[in-house]
């Protein structure tokens, strides 16, 4: 079986630091991901001034006095983002990133990642579905968390109607941070891929959950990506650390998937060669009529 893409999210938790999130590439990188992936939004834009101004809903988590304040410390400029994706090329990985807002879609997009992805936050806005349609060129990933199926259906036909469906990767993910597993909802997969399996690029796995167990799952249901937030330490400031991997995990859950994923196959032959030696040692002969 053809292993998922794992994708590394590291989102803000860099905590703004670009030297931070240098080294989360280079760890993420030496763990074997695919993808590391970033996020980038413009808090005046993305938030209403009351929202801005309120302080952060979690104060213990808080960089800044204010929600806004707190939101803009988390940020690195397009720069920074342009020389990450230039240090993921050379460590042989993908750099990608989610998008929050108009500007920062149109940032994005001048770097040409391969995909940019549109966080559950946001899946219902339509004129960033446009901006998206209309103007890049890669895959479009749609997070599904805190999603109605309504909404699902109508983020699918705006997607098909753009004529975008093919190069659209639906994500099952339920937003927590983190997840309990009787949560995690992972036949939400079996779903979306019974429903647009045949018309999307494919459908992903967005996990929130600790451990890696489930990712083990998820493949088997059929997610051909699966994303995990990723950190250095899960005791840092910030509300998505807790459902965030630390590198021991990281690097357990890439090997564990690629393993199972060989594992997930038909028996090639009727006796594997690993048998034949066996079987002159150890098989009985046949008894009876």
């Amino acid at each position: 079986m053809e292993p998922p893409r794992i994708v590394a999210e590291v989102g803000c938790n860099h905590r703004g630091e670009l030297a931070v999130a240098r080294e989360m590439v280079r760890v993420a990188a030496y763990a074997g991901v695919d993808v590391v992936k970033f996020q980038k939004r413009h808090p005046r834009e993305c938030l209403t001034e009351e929202q801005y101004n309120a302080p952060h809903p979690v104060p213990e988590h808080a960089y800044g006095p204010t929600y806004g304040l707190h939101r803009e410390r988390l940020e690195l400029p397009i720069a920074a983002h342009r020389e990450l994706k230039a240090l993921c090329r050379q460590l042989g990985v993908v750099y990608a990133a989610s998008v929050w807002d108009m500007t920062s879609a149109r940032e994005i997009m001048s770097l040409e990642p391969p995909f940019i992805k549109v966080p559950s936050a946001c899946n219902t806005e339509q004129q960033l579905l446009a901006l998206l349609c209309d103007e890049f060129g890669g895959e479009i990933h749609v997070s599904l968390g805190m999603t109605t199926r309504r909404e699902e259906e109508d983020i699918v036909a705006f997607l098909a109607r753009k004529g975008r469906l093919r190069d659209a990767v639906l994500y099952a993910c339920v937003s927590g941070y983190p997840v309990e597993y009787e949560d995690v909802s992972l036949l939400e997969i079996a779903r979306l891929k019974e429903a647009y399996g045949r018309d999307v690029k494919a459908i992903g796995f967005s996990g929130h959950h600790l451990g890696t167990a489930v990712d083990i799952a998820a493949m088997t249901l059929g997610a051909r990506v699966i994303e995990r937030h990723f950190t250095l330490d899960r005791t840092w400031k910030g509300t998505d650390h807790a459902a965030s991997l630390e590198p021991d995990d990281l690097r357990r859950l890439v090997g564990d998937v690629r393993n199972v994923a060989q594992a997930l196959g038909p028996k090639r032959a009727e006796m594997l060669p690993v048998e034949i030696e066996q079987r002159r040692k150890l098989k009985r002969p046949k008894t009876g009529p």
